[in-house]
């Protein structure tokens, strides 16, 4: 069985180079693609100095520093090794992941498969690449949790039993795609959102490895969502939404929880009724 050829396109974070190195042994990979962010422009500063734009994107930027702090994420996917990518010789650099020049390496390459791990939205011509498609993971369990944050709205809504990670195709929509596998990790007691959310994405590293596998071999895979699910942005997520859900890990919400890793690969018929799923627990 032939390697498939792999382009990636991928953020900058540990875990986006953890799931690019996993990539990267899936199969022959051709390039991996970072963006370096747009272009500024006097319009694009406005709209940036708008007061609850920079409101919310200043309240984001501290949170998250504050969340990240001791090099928590990097000490998860890497341990006591820097962060970095094993084929540095392969990455190429482009202002947005939807600018021409991604297209036109995209045609030149004719990789098999087209895997995207946090990048910004997808549009327009890039869509038709990728002899087997264009796939993301993503991390929540669409339909249900589409969009950002989906780990904290899991648990925020009391179901700790739906953080995941979905691997699907990319269609125009967001998180939206035919469903590929669903990647729920295990859950336990003392589990937080950052710890909940980076478990799942490593084990959705090996899923998203399998899938090359399966493609190269043949399989078909891929299943229509069985509806709209609903789509959480980042601007939904309130410090009051934050203090709640501290609350309710403090005292104990997960403390009787005690999930092993489960996996469900998509076959492509219409109903969800024709999953096939496939469980496993981690020891």
């Amino acid at each position: 069985m032939p390697e498939p050829s792999i382009m990636i396109l991928c953020g900058r974070s540990p875990r986006h180079l953890y799931v690019a190195n996993r990539l990267c042994h899936a199969g022959r990979p051709l390039a991996i693609v970072h963006e370096t962010g747009a272009e500024w422009t006097l319009s694009r500063f406005a709209r940036t100095l708008e007061p609850a734009r920079l409101w919310r994107k200043g309240s984001r930027w501290i949170r998250d520093r504050r969340r990240y702090i001791g090099n928590g994420e990097a000490k998860f996917f890497f341990g006591a090794r820097s962060p970095q990518l094993e084929r540095a010789d392969l990455v190429v650099e482009a202002p947005h992941i939807n600018d021409p020049k991604v297209v036109e390496l995209a045609r030149r390459l004719r990789p098999d498969i087209i895997a995207v791990f946090g990048t910004s939205l997808i549009r327009g011509a890039l869509l038709g690449e990728g002899r087997f498609g264009i796939v993301n993971l993503h991390g929540g369990l669409s339909p249900e949790y589409r969009g950002a944050d989906c780990t904290f709205w899991a648990l925020y809504n009391g179901e700790p039993e739906k953080v995941g990670c979905t691997i699907h195709f990319i269609d125009q929509g967001i998180d939206t795609g035919k469903l590929i596998a669903h990647v729920s990790p295990q859950v336990k007691a003392g589990d937080d959102e950052l710890t909940l959310f980076w478990r799942a994405v490593k084990e959705s590293a090996e899923v998203y490895a399998q899938l090359c596998e399966r493609l190269a071999r043949g399989e078909v895979v891929g299943q229509v969502q069985p509806g709209k699910g609903r789509l959480y942005q980042v601007k939904d997520r309130k410090l009051a939404h934050e203090r709640e859900l501290a609350l309710r890990l403090a005292s104990g919400m997960l403390d009787r929880i005690d999930l092993p890793t489960r996996v469900t690969w998509f076959a492509p018929q219409a109903q969800a009724s024709a999953a096939r799923t496939e469980s496993s627990q981690v020891a």
